[in-house]
């Protein structure tokens, strides 16, 4: 598929997921197609792109040229000059930019729901939160419409959507992307972080992106701490964390069990110490001069750090200092951390009911991470009760990548692309889910096929690869164990078969496909966009 056809394919998904809250700017489809075509000129002069043609959104309060910057707060919007540092080197190495997205307002919240854009609504159920600040990146990658998304993280923004939208959030050692050009919550912790759907994806942005500096690699047997006491968590969550333990454990690492007290004293201290004055600064004036224009729980929360006294601030980073000397001595233990990415994933109409204590509880792992100069890598882990479940990996400043290798330890998976009677709700899920399936996407196949009702028990749809006249159809990505994998493979009745199935974003995955001559007098169910829209006609 060429870069062309991924960007039309791109704002068709836009509209057939009709998910405006997603964007505070999307830009025309023919801007974008015009950058397309001086990609593919720049590729054909020869130019070295290793991002080349994918699809980039990035986090509102992040400049991108010729949008207006607004941290979803429209009366504090400015038309930037230029693009930041970020940005720019994402064009550069060959990424195209879809438009900004929406946010908890000025970075400031961890549920994505404090925007007068609107709540952003989570990618797998729309009643629950997508979790913030960095809520729209998050979930234009996981609907597939974006390949990359940019973030920013103070306390968890780039981690805990990754971890309720089931993808990957790439945290890195502060310093290393540069924040000009960011609207800051706290200039002296904020970072710059990547969304993608896989940990390869989001380190060759990362690569692109990062101030240039050798990194160290990890070494195996790896030794990962484990908390002795996370303290509590939703239902089904410490079940599916001790899962994801054991998987690191079965793929060759040592599980060490540690103290993470000290992690979790200083995740107090960024909201209930001194630190948060540092958001006054930044944008207290405005809101001062500006009360109706700022959501009440931002307003609350910045408002109060005004009149907190200097002396608490010393007294803090006194504090902060001690912590500081007992998480190094932990992470001297070991390679790094594994723990829940949060605590729960609440519903919009939760964090509605209590929208400060419910986001308080959401940072118990992810507040103390810039605070004390960390890296952080959020990954997939599971699901509980049908939601993503994700954990994060804890290092110490500049193991960004001895994280991706320790990521890359869980068991060898292979994904599969499900079209019909295998999609979430539909009655043959559980063949997945029973073989450790978990749920990667959604997101439609490239403009090459043709879609058919058979006549079968369950009723199933069958994917035909077409010379011509081919649409997108929607499919969902699993991935599952290659054992699991080959289990399912061998239980597909005829005349469906396991064959390449070619994604919008033109790669390919194994899924389900049928044989041409299985569909003759079938009805052809290609208008309704899916299996799901032929249901619901």
């Amino acid at each position: 598929m060429s870069v062309l056809e991924r960007v039309r394919a791109a704002y068709h998904r836009i509209a057939r997921v009709d998910r405006p809250e997603i964007w505070i700017d999307l830009r025309p489809e023919a801007d974008v197609l015009a950058d397309a075509e001086k990609l593919e000129a720049r590729r054909a002069a020869g130019e070295v792109l290793p991002l080349y043609g994918k699809l980039a959104a990035v986090k509102g309060n992040i400049d991108v040229a010729g949008l207006p910057t607004t941290a979803a707060c429209p009366e504090y919007a400015y038309l930037p000059d230029e693009d930041a540092p970020v940005v720019a080197r994402l064009r550069a190495a060959g990424a195209l930019i879809l438009g900004t997205t929406n946010l908890d307002q000025f970075a400031t919240g961890l549920v994505g729901t404090r925007s007068p854009h609107g709540a952003v609504r989570n990618a797998i159920d729309p009643a629950y939160v997508s979790g913030g600040s960095s809520s729209g990146s998050a979930v234009a990658v996981a609907l597939g419409i974006a390949d990359l998304a940019l973030g920013t993280d103070t306390a968890g923004s780039g981690r805990i959507p990754a971890a309720f939208n089931g993808i990957v959030g790439l945290k890195p050692t502060r310093g290393l992307l540069p924040t000009a050009g960011v609207v800051p919550a706290c200039a002296s912790i904020d970072c710059v972080t990547v969304f993608a759907r896989t940990v390869d994806e989001a380190v060759a942005a990362f690569d692109c992106l990062s101030e240039p500096r050798d990194l160290p690699v990890g070494r195996r047997p790896f030794r990962i701490g484990v908390p002795d006491d996370a303290g509590p968590l939703r239902d089904g969550w410490a079940g599916a964390f001790s899962a994801a333990a054991r998987e690191f454990r079965d793929a060759g690492a040592e599980l060490v069990t540690v103290d993470i007290s000290a992690f979790l004293a200083a995740a107090r201290l960024l909201y209930e110490g001194a630190f948060v004055a540092e958001r006054y600064s930044a944008v207290g004036e405005f809101i001062d001069a500006h009360p109706d224009a700022v959501d009440p729980a931002v307003r609350r929360i910045i408002g109060a750090a005004k009149d907190i006294p200097a002396h608490r601030l010393f007294t803090d980073l006194a504090t902060l200092g001690g912590l500081e000397r007992k998480a190094a001595a932990v992470l001297s233990t070991v390679d790094c951390l594994l723990l829940p990415t949060t605590t729960e994933h609440p519903t919009i109409a939760e964090v509605e009911a209590d929208p400060l204590g419910v986001n308080a509880r959401l940072g118990r792992f992810t507040n103390s991470t810039n605070l004390l100069g960390l890296s952080s890598l959020a990954v997939p882990a599971g699901t509980v009760a049908g939601l993503p479940f994700g954990v994060m990996l804890v290092g110490a400043a500049h193991a960004d990548r001895i994280l991706a290798d320790v990521a890359r330890l869980v068991p060898r998976r292979t994904r599969i692309a499900v079209v019909g009677a295998h999609l979430r709700g539909q009655p043959l899920n559980h063949e997945l889910t029973s073989r450790g399936g978990r749920f990667v996407s959604a997101g439609p196949t490239a403009a090459e096929y043709r879609l058919y009702a058979l006549d079968t028990v369950p009723p199933k749809p069958g994917l035909v690869r077409v010379a011509s006249g081919g649409e997108p159809i929607e499919a969902e990505v699993w991935d599952l164990p290659f054992a699991g994998f080959g289990e399912f493979v061998a239980g597909v009745p005829a005349p469906l078969a396991i064959g390449k199935v070619r994604l919008a974003d033109g790669s390919e995955v194994p899924g389900f496909v049928c044989e041409p001559s299985a569909v003759e007098g079938a009805e052809d169910i290609t208008r309704f966009g899916g299996w799901l829209g032929h249901l619901a006609r």
